[in-house]
């Protein structure tokens, strides 16, 4: 019975200690807010600070040329080929001229001409025949010719382009459309980018082709876009270049593959080698040289 006694009055004892005791305070957490203090200025962010991040190009109106007011005129094709240490920033992740190119189009802020060639566009490069934002993201995509077999008798009865994946590294190479023009109203001797085409290669039986334009843009109709579009140059951060100042001012390196001519061939058709390379740096040096030709008496 004392025992029974002794056990409650314990009980007891432990209760009124526990009720004095206070619960800890539970209290929110802070909230993760950065405070500013006044007076505090951001610190700089490089060894100079930029006045302007980028200045677009300003664009100035072309004059009207009438035909009766040319005397010359000579049409040049060209490649760029962007693995040049010079083109390089034209691959660049961060401003690669053929994602700039493709966003324009898929936002149908810019036209995609088709570069096949079609009664009402001999050579492919006229803009006559323009395709929907879709078409020219086919055309960009890795294509494989495949045979066409008739099922009853397994025999080839044509070929077909499969298209693949788009795959923005693997265009390398841009073709240039360019008109040389010489003007007599006003006596100056003029070069005028008319297209540019990305190039991409067409897989036959396993063996990739030679490289074909994708489709035809047309500068005139780029030329906004291009200058408002800055470089990202991995060798100078401090060129403030756009797009349109690269081609203007010719900040690019490449290689003549076909003037205009009555036979309309390329010049490989008529070199091989080294050969082609001379006869690119002839037709190059003819086109420089004509402008001083033309006021020699």
């Amino acid at each position: 019975m004392m025992r029974l006694l002794f056990l409650f009055a314990m009980l007891f004892i432990a209760g009124i200690i526990r009720a004095q005791i206070k619960p800890p305070t539970l209290t929110a957490p802070m909230a993760d807010t950065a405070v500013i203090r006044k007076g505090v200025t951001q610190p700089q962010d490089g060894y100079y600070k930029k006045a302007v991040t980028f200045k677009p190009t300003e664009l100035k109106p072309l004059p009207n040329v009438r035909e009766a007011d040319v005397l010359y005129a000579k049409r040049v094709w060209r490649e760029i080929d962007t693995r040049e240490k010079m083109n390089r920033y034209m691959n660049s992740p961060k401003q690669r001229l053929i994602d700039i190119l493709m966003k324009a189009i898929d936002a149908g802020t810019l036209t995609a001409y088709d570069a096949q060639s079609a009664p009402n566009n001999i050579n492919g490069d006229g803009f006559a025949n323009p395709l929907s934002p879709i078409q020219a993201r086919r055309k960009m995509a890795d294509s494989t010719v495949v045979d066409i077999i008739d099922n009853k008798t397994g025999d080839k009865t044509g070929s077909k382009v499969v298209a693949g994946e788009f795959n923005p590294d693997s265009v390398v190479k841009f073709r240039v459309k360019e008109d040389w023009v010489f003007e007599k109203q006003r006596a100056v001797y003029v070069l005028r980018i008319i297209g540019i085409a990305p190039m991409v290669k067409v897989n036959v039986a396993g063996i990739n082709t030679t490289y074909q334009p994708a489709f035809w843009i047309n500068f005139e109709q780029a030329k906004k876009l291009l200058a408002n579009t800055e470089v990202f140059d991995a060798n100078n951060n401090a060129t403030g270049l756009s797009y349109a100042d690269v081609f203007f001012k010719r900040l690019f390196t490449s290689y003549i593959i076909k003037q205009s001519n009555d036979k309309d061939e390329r010049i490989r058709n008529y070199a091989q080698g080294i050969d082609n390379i001379y006869e690119s740096d002839r037709i190059k040096k003819r086109l420089m040289d004509w402008e001083i030709d033309v006021w020699v008496y």
